[in-house]
């Protein structure tokens, strides 16, 4: 159990791509660690979310709008999934304020120690946190290349890429290529230590 002591964070919303989710859900666990599905629960304490192609339902109980700055340090990694997962998040009802999952990815930004996975379209949440992954190597789904330059992240053509603490993966595809490294990279270290 190469991750034990670990727990990985991956946000969720419809349309996610089903395998990749199911793929986490079972993966990581395997490894040892706790996996904990959050979203914006809009004030419920749970709901139901539906996957893009099959339509399969997947409720999630716990919200990122509760994880304060402590219990955001419990988690060695912050997975945003493919799918529509990072378009849905990105809402927000203030256009003066950043949506709320974009400032949680911008917390989890901040902190060295946390890994942060970001595969296909997911790269779509960092866009409204100006400069998040400026000068950042990153592989992205092909329909997000020009979103990617016009943040200022650095396109490298690889299946999985990893730039220090951000590991991105070109598509839901890719999730068993994207969840090993992402396995491998915390195996290697102590929980809470960063490098």
């Amino acid at each position: 159990m190469r991750l034990t002591g670990h727990k990985i964070a991956v946000l969720m919303e419809s349309d996610f791509y089903e395998p990749e989710i199911l793929y986490y859900r079972h993966r990581f666990p395997e490894e040892g660690a706790e996996v904990h599905f959050l979203s914006r629960l809009w004030g419920q304490e749970e709901m139901t979310f539906q996957g893009h192609e099959h339509r399969m339902p997947f409720t999630v109980t716990e919200s990122f709008e509760d994880v304060d700055e402590f219990a955001l340090k419990e988690f060695s990694a912050v997975i945003v999934p493919s799918g529509m997962v990072a378009d849905r998040l990105r809402y927000t009802e203030d256009p003066a304020r950043l949506p709320p999952a974009a400032r949680f990815l911008r917390r989890a930004f901040a902190d060295p120690a946390i890994l942060k996975g970001v595969i296909c379209h997911g790269m779509w949440l960092a866009a409204p946190v100006a400069g998040l992954v400026r000068g950042r190597r990153a592989v992205v789904h092909n329909n997000l290349l020009g979103d990617l330059r016009n943040m200022g992240g650095e396109y490298v053509d690889q299946d999985v890429v990893v730039d220090d603490d951000l590991v991105t993966a070109r598509t839901g595809e890719h999730c068993h290529l994207f969840a090993r490294t992402i396995i491998d990279l915390l195996a290697g270290r102590p929980r809470g230590t960063v490098g």
